[in-house]
């Protein structure tokens, strides 16, 4: 599975761009936020992505962040939502502002996102609200910068992990978890982090 990528952007367009590592061009679809960060084609980038394996297909998602990616990991296991409706309603609003919707209820709000009609609201309420709980909030002014700045310790946190056997999807939601969970950024530590995602894992 892979979790992330890092490399030359070589190509982006529409509601995709392609990510050239190793040699390997990774063509990934992503968040409208996702894409307006990027820089100019042939600088470098870092991106986290969801890999959605099909019998015909293996299809990449990218987003901007770790809070975008867990809420696209909720989103996904609502009943009647796919991982394109998915990206689509994350591009039509931040993933704070989502999961406020969602906890206040909001259908009118939740409407007015594109492909989401009164049932699919309503789903996404009663399936989510409690879950939206363990999501940081996070305003748009907080933060890309500080989130950013923990993307390699997010990554190596997640690989210790893998390495030692846990899942990869096992893996991040307990990196994600303690991350989030911890009210002092500045004390997270690869170490700290691996130890309390163990405890998860256990």
């Amino acid at each position: 599975m892979i979790a992330c990528l890092r490399g030359e952007l070589f190509e982006k367009s529409g509601e995709k761009l392609i990510i050239l590592t190793g040699g390997v061009g990774y063509e990934i679809f992503a968040t409208a936020s996702c894409l307006q960060a990027l820089p100019e084609k042939g600088e470098q980038v870092f991106i986290h992505v969801y890999t959605h394996v099909r019998e015909d297909a293996l299809i990449l998602y990218g987003f901007a962040d770790i809070t975008e990616k867990s809420m696209f990991h909720q989103l996904i296991t609502v009943s009647g939502i796919g991982p394109r409706l998915a990206l689509t309603i994350l591009s039509g609003i931040s993933a704070a502002d989502l999961s406020s919707a969602i906890r206040n209820e909001s259908i009118a709000r939740l409407t007015k996102l594109s492909g989401v009609g009164k049932k699919t609201a309503e789903r996404l309420c009663l399936e989510l609200k409690d879950k939206m709980k363990m999501l940081p909030e996070q305003g748009a002014s907080q933060g890309r910068t500080s989130i950013a700045s923990q993307d390699t310790l997010w990554v190596d946190s997640v690989s210790a992990l893998v390495n030692l056997g846990y899942p990869g999807n096992n893996a991040e939601e307990a990196v994600r978890r303690v991350m989030a969970e911890e009210e002092n950024k500045a004390s997270l530590a690869l170490e700290k982090i691996v130890i309390q995602a163990l405890r998860l894992l256990a």
